[in-house]
């Protein structure tokens, strides 16, 4: 009887865990097809992903001269089953999973798991960094300048690269007026492979099929990456909070679907970015903001996920209760320009650039004040890169402000005038940003106000929003601005706003 190392559909890459350092003959490698999210309500394209990816990892491992035993079953839990069932393996063995669900079903079946070393900063780790905080408040910028000094990246001696940790203020530029300069993606040709799955995808999967942007193999995010760091990230950093008609992806690699399901993993993408940093290919603006991403954010969402875990999904500070916007699901059911082309994109690609998730849609979300399980459920069956540890923390914690400031010190909030700055949609939308009443106003300048003023007690101490709030006072027609925010709400949720 042999081992069975048991892999999940988020950690395809041989380096991971269980499956480091096993070669052929040591052990079977289970994978197991779950039927449920094949028919599950979810994005198609994301369905896609993760069991194309699946199927080519196993194809890969059997090429390699692995055991492997690729299955199809109704649950996770029923293909383990069978597994046993047919292999009476002496053990199961598997990587730390990537989600609480997932952890609590592998203790249930009695299969042993392996510290994960998929992320850069183990989850215990992160719980060091934050006890030893010593009641300070935590902060990704402290956890991020820890990570730079303890991994060493963009680091000359002790002192960061370039003379200071962190360009943001460099990365904020608005969209040029009419220039398209961003690069094309790299796309790969479907094959038979992709189209079998496709057929198998259920009734209930939503949006288009996918057209070759996101990888599904080692080798295609491999390209994936060496397009990014060669082509788009010399000029990532000025404009990568923009929005524009003209180009879906602007400057972004495209990197995250690849990273969560572990076809790429993150030293290896840090360290590529910091090559071409030393080498002179990428300015350090472009580099450290994209690398924060990497090693910054990215880990501290990672970490934030295990430390709040279980019960962090549950949390609606801010009392929540309105329904998800019509328009989230249907761009027809909208005249905000921004918001339908966001969930036009969506529907087409299955993924939207932070700026577009965090100020569209959790904007207007946090505004209105949406159910917060609804709006993440709805963006983790719909995003390509959705896992639950990406959008729990960047919702419940910070798009959200569902955490009542746990995570991020803020609302992320806005009117009109930050979307006006820093996209092109207003010019061509119904819905003025610099009116807060009337039936032409924008709805986030009217939700914005009335926002502050139904909260004004919780913020008025916050010593980022007082300013803002304290500007409640100076405005002379606030009660036609709150009437105009109910009809807002009421044209959210009937989808005729």
């Amino acid at each position: 009887m042999a081992d069975t190392v048991w892999v999940l559909g988020d950690q395809l890459n041989r380096r991971i865990g269980a499956l480091g350092g096993i070669e052929p003959g040591d052990a079977t490698v289970l994978l197991v097809e779950s039927g449920a999210k094949l028919a599950g309500a979810r994005h198609r394209q994301r369905t896609h992903l993760v069991v194309t990816a699946m199927r080519r990892f196993a194809a890969e491992l059997a090429e390699a001269g692995f055991d492997v035993d690729l299955r199809s079953a109704p649950t996770l839990a029923d293909g383990l089953r069978d597994h046993r069932r047919a292999h009476e393996p002496s053990q199961v063995r598997a990587t730390e999973p990537n989600s609480h669900a997932a952890r609590t079903l592998m203790a249930r079946e009695g299969v042993a798991t392996v510290r994960s070393d998929q992320f850069l900063c183990h989850p215990s780790e992160f719980a060091g960094w934050a006890d030893g905080r010593a009641g300070r408040r935590l902060r990704m910028e402290d956890f991020y300048r820890w990570q730079r000094t303890r991994l060493g990246y963009l680091m000359d001696g002790d002192e960061p690269a370039g003379g200071r940790w962190n360009f943001d203020t460099e990365n904020r530029r608005p969209p040029p007026k009419h220039a398209n300069p961003w690069p094309d993606p790299v796309r790969s040709r479907l094959d038979e492979v992709d189209r079998s799955v496709l057929a198998e995808i259920g009734p209930a999967g939503f949006g288009a099929d996918p057209v070759g942007w996101w990888p599904t193999s080692r080798r295609q995010a491999l390209a994936r990456l060496r397009h990014a760091i060669e082509v788009v990230l010399p000029m990532f950093g000025p404009h990568e909070d923009v929005i524009v008609e003209r180009s879906w992806h602007v400057a972004h690699t495209l990197l995250s679907p690849a990273l969560n399901i572990g076809l790429l993993l993150p030293d290896e993408v840090a360290e590529a970015a910091e090559v071409a940093y030393r080498e002179g290919r990428v300015p350090i603006a472009s580099a450290e903001g994209f690398i924060r991403q990497i090693i910054g954010w990215r880990e501290y969402v990672w970490g934030t996920y295990w430390r709040e875990m279980p019960g962090y999904g549950e949390r609606n500070a801010l009392g929540a209760h309105a329904p998800l916007p019509a328009a989230f699901t249907d761009p027809s059911a909208t005249e905000m320009r921004c918001v339908s082309h966001a969930a036009e994109g969506l529907h087409d690609r299955g993924w939207l650039h932070h700026i577009q998730r965090l100020m569209v849609f959790a904007n207007l979300s946090t505004l209105a004040g949406v159910e917060p399980k609804a709006v993440v459920r709805w963006m983790t069956d719909s995003f390509v890169d959705g896992d639950e540890w990406v959008m729990l923390p960047n919702l419940i914690g910070m798009g959200l402000h569902a955490d009542g400031g746990q995570m991020a010190t803020k609302p992320y909030v806005s009117g009109g005038r930050y979307l006006d700055r820093m996209t092109d949609h207003c010019g061509s939308c119904r819905y003025d940003p610099t009116k807060r009443a009337g039936d032409d106003a924008c709805p986030y300048t009217s939700l914005y106000w009335d926002f502050l003023d139904r909260h004004r007690a919780r913020f008025a101490k916050n010593a980022r929003m007082a300013q803002a709030v304290r500007g409640i006072d100076r405005i002379s027609d606030l009660p036609a601005v709150k009437a105009r925010a109910r009809d807002v709400r009421r044209g959210l949720a009937d989808g005729t706003i």
